[in-house]
């Protein structure tokens, strides 16, 4: 008897684990009647019910690049958001950085409005998700390129690719979300976690001041625990901005007076004040030493046996882990590599008007977010961009 039961028990932790990332080799595509309706499994069906969710509810998704994973985080009935699931990226391209121009292969970094019309039943990469990069920001600062996609097949030049049973997945979360209601799913696309240890081990990147411009987004999300508005001016992200007066906001034009809703501000204050804190920590435990982003070769490396396993499906690309390829050296030796290789593009340098820098500490730094005001509807974020043509967007690009 106690046998059966270890037997049993052993059987569901490994059933769990294989829901988290599946694989091609445990999904057979032939057995999926409707792909594009596909519900989603039952134990996620049953998590969603255990964390107070509708199954219509709005969702938001969030990518973190050098960690390989992509988050389902969904709102529950108190409008609070919660992860739902979480899937390891099989492969993407570049290298961390946001993406600039058509044929870097770089993979976006920011905050994309996503809407049903982004959504593609019909690609060749099984399901995919148009990121709709370029957004406005991207076009302020004359960025190119297209069809920067979250799609199956596990094979990436300059999207964010998944294994078909993972992307299955996630449509369904963005298909039913849309179903409830939800207008635009944010997007929040970036290079890593950015905690306190992970910004200061990338300090000297040439793309740190537009992942500090990244980061008020990600903290006003850690702090609400809602999808944050967000709007573009002066060519910079800003966001849970009240915009003064009758003045709008134009992505290329200087910011008009905004300013933080005061309990927002006095929250993020307190949240900046344990940041800087773990900050100080970590400049201290990376002293002397710089962490250099592996090439995408260098990340292939690491699983060059799993793509061999399966050598008769070409597509599959699996890119491998940054953290696992990557590796500090000292500032000199730094140094030295960034000096023989092409300047990176720099994203202009934060107005001092629009910068959304924390405020000083407040006396007694507050023990609860829950009165923080947040957007109403949830979640608001920047117009998604319609073009003139009516008819869906994945019968625009799916030949090619």
């Amino acid at each position: 008897m106690h046998v059966k039961s270890t037997a049993i028990v052993l059987f569901l932790a490994v059933a769990t684990l294989a829901g988290c990332n599946d694989t091609l080799d445990s999904f057979d595509p032939s057995k999926i009647s409707n792909k594009v309706e596909q519900p989603l499994p039952s134990k996620i069906l049953a998590a969603m019910k255990a964390k107070g969710m509708e199954r219509n509810s709005p969702i938001m998704i969030r990518v973190f690049k050098e960690e390989g994973v992509l988050e389902i985080w969904k709102a529950k009935t108190n409008n609070r958001f919660d992860k739902i699931a979480e899937y390891e990226i099989c492969a993407w391209s570049g290298k961390l950085g946001p993406k600039v121009k058509e044929g870097d292969r770089q993979a976006p970094e920011g905050y994309y409005p996503l809407t049903p019309y982004h959504l593609n039943p019909n690609s060749k990469y099984f399901l995919a998700i148009n990121t709709g990069y370029p957004n406005r920001f991207d076009q302020a600062n004359g960025r190119t390129g297209s069809n920067l996609m979250i799609h199956g097949a596990c094979s990436s030049s300059g999207c964010y690719s998944m294994t078909d049973a993972q992307i299955m997945e996630i449509y369904a979360f963005a298909r039913d979300a849309f179903k409830g209601g939800q207008q635009t799913v944010q997007l929040q696309a970036f290079p890593f976690r950015m905690t306190a240890e992970n910004m200061a081990r990338h300090r000297l990147s040439p793309h740190y001041d537009f992942w500090k411009m990244l980061k008020v987004g990600y903290d006003n999300f850690e702090v609400t625990k809602r999808p944050p508005e967000v709007a573009v001016c002066g060519r910079q992200y800003v966001f849970n901005q009240q915009v003064e007066g009758n003045a709008t906001v134009n992505a290329a034009a200087a910011c008009p007076p905004m300013s933080t809703p005061p309990a927002l501000a006095s929250a993020l204050a307190s949240y900046n004040v344990s940041y800087e804190r773990d900050y100080a920590k970590a400049l201290n435990k990376y002293k002397g030493k710089a962490w250099v982003d592996p090439s995408e070769a260098e990340r292939k490396a690491l699983v060059a046996a799993k793509r061999k396993a399966k050598a008769s499906d070409l597509a599959y690309a699996p890119t491998g882990s940054a953290l696992k390829a990557g590796r500090l050296v000292s500032i000199d030796e730094f140094e030295a590599m960034s000096s023989d290789q092409p300047a990176a593009t720099q994203t202009p340098p934060v107005p001092a008007a629009t910068a959304q820098s924390a405020p000083a500490s407040p006396a007694v730094a507050p023990t609860t977010t829950a009165t923080v005001p947040v957007p109403v509807p949830n979640p608001q974020t920047e117009a998604a961009e319609q073009p003139a043509a009516r008819k869906p967007f994945w019968k625009l690009w799916s030949s090619q």
